[in-house]
């Protein structure tokens, strides 16, 4: 489930140093938070490989685990605010800002296509 996202190029944050320092940096970073869920599996790890084939993308793409990193993973929640807790979940940042979320329920009920159709229009907008 962890290596599903690294091979397709995203980097595992596993301390809140590594969090902070991916969320704030200059640029575009799409932050997924994965977890042992049906719909990360079903959903929301192919939605996010698959809105990286548009013309646009993020710059940096990384990635946290619920329930196994969890310094790392509550870390970034904190970045997340003022939306609450959700696994899975998908933070689009530009230049440090929160720019566009996906929470648990915009992913659970929906398809890999919908959540990466989602994705690229918010990196259409800001990437």
């Amino acid at each position: 489930m962890k290596t599903d996202l690294t091979m397709a190029g995203f980097e595992q944050l596993q301390t809140p140093d590594q969090v902070d320092k991916a969320l704030t940096q200059a640029g575009t970073v799409l932050c997924v938070v994965n977890s042992v869920c049906g719909c990360a599996a079903g959903a929301a790890r192919p939605g996010a490989k698959m809105s990286l084939q548009g013309a646009r993308r993020p710059a940096h793409l990384v990635t946290v685990f619920a329930g196994v990193d969890t310094d790392a993973t509550n870390q970034a929640r904190k970045h997340f605010l003022p939306y609450p807790p959700s696994s899975p979940a998908m933070a689009l940042f530009k230049d440090g800002k929160l720019v566009h979320f996906l929470e648990r329920h915009h992913i659970e009920g929906r398809s890999a296509e919908m959540i990466a159709e989602n994705l690229q229009m918010a990196y259409d907008e800001f990437c």
